[in-house]
Order: C-alpha cells, then sequence, then structure tokens
C-alpha cells in the first residue's frame, strides 16, 4: 500500500437540490484525513462514475433525499463494474427508509447511513474498510 491518502468522492445523484447533508459529510471526511472530491449537485450516474474512475478514488459516498435511491444508487454500482472500477467501495445516505436496505446492499452498496448517523462512524466504517482491502 502506497503512503497516499484514502481518496473519497462525495455524490449528489438526481434531482434532489438539498446538499447540506452531503457536504457535512465531505468535510467531516476531510477533516479526518482523507482527500475528499464533492460533485455538487443534480449529478447523472454517469457522471459520478467518470469522476471516481478519473480522480482515482477509493470509495464514492451518496448522499439522496429525493426517494430514488434504490434507482440511483444500483445504477452507481452497475456503471463502475462496466468500467472496470468495481473495487471501488460504494456507500450511501440520507432519507433511506429501513426496508430499502437490504436490496441496496444485494446491489453492491456496501453500506447506508441514515439520519442521525454519527460523523464518526462514517470515518470508522472508511478506516476499517480501507484496513480490510489493505489485508
Amino acid at each position: 500500500m502506497t503512503d497516499r491518502k484514502v481518496r473519497v468522492l462525495v455524490a449528489k445523484p438526481g434531482l434532489d437540490g438539498h446538499d447540506r447533508g452531503a457536504k457535512v459529510i465531505a468535510r467531516a471526511l476531510r477533516d479526518a484525513g482523507f482527500e475528499v472530491i464533492y460533485t455538487g449537485l443534480h449529478q447523472t450516474p454517469e457522471m459520478i462514475v467518470n469522476a471516481a474512475v478519473q480522480e482515482d478514488v477509493d470509495f464514492v459516498g451518496l448522499s439522496i433525499l429525493s426517494g430514488a435511491h434504490n434507482h440511483l444508487f444500483p445504477r452507481v454500482v452497475e456503471l463502475l463494474r462496466e468500467q472496470g472500477a468495481g473495487d471501488k467501495v460504494v456507500f450511501g445516505g440520507g432519507i433511506i427508509p429501513q426496508d430499502d436496505v437490504p436490496a441496496l446492499k444485494e446491489a453492491g452498496i456496501s453500506e447506508i447511513f441514515t439520519p442521525g448517523t454519527s460523523m464518526q462512524d462514517i470515518v470508522d466504517f472508511v478506516n476499517q474498510t480501507m484496513s480490510a482491502k489493505a489485508n
């Protein structure tokens, strides 16, 4: 493993125009020592995947409040695999009903964080996942 910082892309897929949560997560990850790329609002899955590949990130964090998570999150995973970048860890958060979490995980989303999750839990997830990948 190299000495480069862990790179995390934080993205807002779809037409959801609320990005405060995504910005808070991005800042918490940056403050924890990760390199963070924030793509901004209204990103298509294709735009997110292109950025993830171009930036050579380790993680893709998706934030959504619009209810389109069952379509957009799996599409990002599918496109990453098609681009040969299926090794990137995808996690998501936002307003996501607990009943939807199992299907999202089955579709390749590593973890789902819902309102009330501490920033430390998300930082710990990234650290533990990187440690597991290194072994």
